[in-house]
């Protein structure tokens, strides 16, 4: 009698594969079938490596192609074992426990004063009786501790819960957290971007940060591996971007706002703040210098149909409230600081608006994104 690979198939069609109730066939788990005579060679695949285990599988296909395809077939099983793959549980898509709203603070590119409007937003927050949170997610170049003055504090650990959590430092009433804090003040943070990505998230979640309306989050300048492990490891309510308003910047700004617009992100655009704005000397409190250009933002805002926020002047007291360890917005009234509160009123009716009119941010649900690298 000869015997066909079909009539092979057709018999181990009776056999659930171990662990399933599918058949052997159906799973794919016949690797290859060689037929000399009466003698069958069957590759088998299993996820089972005990002996217990093989040796029924063995049986079973033996006896099925017995009863089924030809009782004299001396049959050879040949077992490959495969790991079987531990499913991947996707990134939790809650809020962290107690925060309100996230809030991504990005530019396009570097300096255009993305940090020192992070601190003074929080600050301006904080301000008009709002609880705060600010993470410095910029790992390579962390400067909110400087711009609060608590460069030399160090997080301690507590306990919650009978977890040990991270309890951030607080300034000006506001908590946050930044890379600075660990790392040594005169070594660079030389890290691929995984463990760039690691270090956000255990910013975010190993902290006690309590109950918190808003928690800023201080993006590196431009988009990066950081930016996608924000949007994968907690829904963010929203991104504002800053620029100063020439050209070059204005381009930058665009991919900025593209990048959390994209379909696979989709995070809400709650406004553009144009910074560096335009300057005015002392003596002349009354003229306005666009050294930059004049409107960039504004206009930019406009034709991309996104808020505008607000403006900031170039004011040499904002860099010396920086340097000082003290944010602008903290001055009493003053100009600067009027601009700054401005800017933190506005930002909170969007997030109103945007929480009011749109469903709440899902997390990215997948890990590999072609031209997001």
């Amino acid at each position: 009698m000869k015997i066909s690979k079909e009539q092979i198939l057709d018999a181990l069609k009776g056999v659930k594969a171990q662990g399933s109730q599918e058949d052997l066939v159906k799973l794919g788990a016949i690797r290859n079938i060689v037929i000399f005579g009466k003698e069958v060679m069957l590759d088998v695949v299993t996820t089972n490596p005990t002996l217990q285990a093989k040796k029924k599988l063995e049986v079973d296909i033996l006896k099925a192609i017995h009863e089924h395809a030809y009782e004299k077939a001396v049959v050879k099983v040949n077992l490959i074992i495969e790991k079987k793959e531990e499913a991947v549980e996707p990134p939790k898509a809650e809020m962290l426990p107690g925060v309100k709203n996230i809030v991504a603070i990005a530019s396009g590119k570097g300096g255009v004063g993305k940090s020192t409007l992070s601190a003074n937003l929080a600050c301006g927050l904080a301000k008009q009786g709002f609880k705060v949170g600010l993470v410095d997610a910029d790992i390579y170049g962390p400067s909110i501790p400087i711009m609060f003055g608590v460069e030399q504090e160090r997080p301690l650990a507590v306990d919650i819960d009978g977890k040990r959590m991270i309890k951030p430092i607080e300034s000006y009433g506001v908590k946050m957290l930044s890379i600075g804090f660990f790392a040594e003040p005169n070594k660079a943070v030389v890290w691929r971007g995984p463990m760039a990505s690691k270090a956000l998230n255990q910013l975010l979640r190993d902290t006690n940060w309590g109950e918190l309306d808003f928690l800023l989050i201080d993006l590196p300048p431009g988009t990066s591996d950081i930016h996608l492990s924000l949007v994968q490891n907690v829904p963010v309510t929203g991104a504002v971007i800053v620029s100063t308003p020439q050209r070059i910047a204005l381009a930058d700004a665009k991919k900025g706002v593209s990048m959390f617009q994209m379909d696979e992100i989709k995070v809400p655009i709650l406004g553009l703040v144009e910074n560096m704005a335009y300057f005015t000397p002392d003596e002349l409190p009354d003229n306005k210098y666009y050294i930059f250009g004049k409107d960039g933002i504004k206009d930019l805002a406009e034709d991309l149909e996104v808020p505008f926020l607000g403006e900031v002047p170039i004011v040499q007291s904002i860099r010396e409230a920086a340097d000082a360890g003290r944010p602008a917005v903290l001055q009493e009234e003053t100009s600067v600081a009027d601009s700054y509160l401005s800017l933190s009123a506005a930002l909170v009716k969007q997030v109103q608006d945007r929480n009011k009119n749109l469903d709440p941010t899902k997390v990215l649900e997948i890990t590999n994104m072609d031209g997001c690298s």
